[in-house]
């Protein structure tokens, strides 16, 4: 657990302020801070003109103080930035402890506002440029989209819990939540404690439960409204994926809003895709829309890796079995349209619990029945997601001949 921003604010009443007696909080030099992890970044703003001295003598004091409040929960600074910045926000100087994670400096959390371009740029980041065909992620192998033709069947919940299982499989695994007008991966990873950050105009993706995240719920105000059009919803998708900086990536999961609309066609025209899970639940209605989502993938050019029916069935705490919506529909749509099918996820009460608490790491830790049922069902979707990714990756190499 690392420290909160009310924690790293009291610890820095330990530092003295320049050129004043008072602490650096007192005197209204102690502009913002950030942690994650054990990285944390501080960013002061001195009166007057300091020398370094007096900048190296007010990092370590900060450093010391930060450590020993860490140390008090239990952990340590894996790193410490600290940022001395003048009146207008610039950045004078700077000073780092340790080895500065990836999402170290600049915040940036302001509103988006529609440019003259028609889209939305996301404040701090560098202005995108232009490129021409599909492109790949700079040190990602793999991008899977997770997609639904309508709301409400558990798409975010699929493609969060394929990515800290893949995670837990040993792989780097990055997540984007690319649903731009109902983010979900705030809440259901608890991400309300950090903020978001950039360096040198690069997105520095959250990094919990074993994988990194970025999400647009966390760059506007969680209770406005992104009253967007296409070309808005466009540009925003287009800069979280090309700003991100994800690094060495296995595997980048997208979680894709519902729909055929503006963002699964950026995304299609934007990434090299490795594929597209489609998740659907077992009602008839459900079907009719995930089919519709499948032959958009396809008529894009994206190769389906399969169908997950999600909702299948119900399991009481008591280990009974409920087929609230049918269980099987989903299956008989994928057989229909000649797509694997990934596997079935029950409804579970721990599996919403665990979602509204942001822990989606316990899904796979159950010990009761239904615990165990969530856990053996999620598992078997990520193999699957696995065999398929390799199968794709097979038939995309071709066949080769050797002369001897």
């Amino acid at each position: 657990m690392g420290l909160s921003r009310e924690q790293i604010a009291e610890a820095m009443r330990g530092v003295g302020a320049f050129p004043s007696g008072k602490d650096v909080v007192a005197a209204g030099q102690f502009i913002w801070s950030t942690a994650s992890e054990g990285h944390v970044l501080v960013k002061l703003e001195p009166a007057g003109t300091p020398s370094d001295a007096d900048l190296d003598r007010i990092a370590s004091d900060t450093r010391r103080v930060l450590d020993a409040a860490s140390r008090e929960k239990g952990g340590g600074l894996a790193s410490l930035t600290i940022e001395f910045v003048d009146k207008s926000g610039s950045i004078t100087a700077k000073r780092r402890f340790g080895s500065p994670m990836q999402s170290s400096t600049q915040s940036s959390t302001a509103q988006p506002q529609p440019s003259s371009a028609g889209h939305a740029p996301i404040p701090g980041l560098r202005p995108q440029t232009t490129s021409t065909g599909p492109s790949g992620i700079p040190g990602v192998s793999r991008v899977i989209a997770v997609g639904a033709g309508k709301g409400g069947v558990g798409k975010s919940t699929v493609a969060l819990n394929l990515a800290v299982g893949l995670a837990r499989r040993g792989h780097s695994v990055g997540l984007l939540d690319g649903d731009i007008y109902g983010p979900s991966m705030p809440t259901m990873l608890a991400l309300d404690s950090l903020e978001a950050m950039a360096r040198e105009g690069m997105l520095q993706p959250f990094l919990v439960h074993g994988i990194k995240c970025m999400t647009i719920g966390k760059l506007v105000d969680a209770d406005k409204p992104l009253i967007w059009r296409g070309p808005m919803a466009h540009g925003a998708f287009k800069q979280l994926s090309e700003q991100t900086q994800w690094g060495e990536l296995d595997y980048l999961i997208i979680d894709l809003p519902p729909g055929t609309g503006d963002v699964a066609l950026t995304m299609a025209q934007q990434l090299k895709l490795t594929g597209a899970v489609v998740v659907c639940t077992p009602q008839k209605v459900a079907q009719d829309d995930a089919a519709r989502a499948a032959k958009m993938f396809q008529q894009l050019n994206v190769h389906v890796l399969g169908v997950v029916e999600n909702m299948s069935f119900f399991v009481g705490d008591d280990g009974k079995v409920y087929d609230i919506f049918g269980r099987g529909g989903a299956e008989h749509m994928a057989q229909r349209l000649g797509l694997p099918f990934l596997g079935s996820i029950p409804i579970t009460m721990a599996l919403r619990a665990n979602s509204d608490k942001g822990d989606p790491t316990a899904n796979f830790e159950g010990k009761d029945d239904a615990g165990k049922r969530l856990k053996a069902a999620l598992e078997n979707v990520v193999t699957q997601v696995e065999n398929q990714v390799a199968l794709t990756s097979i038939s995309q190499a071709g066949p080769s001949l050797t002369i001897r």
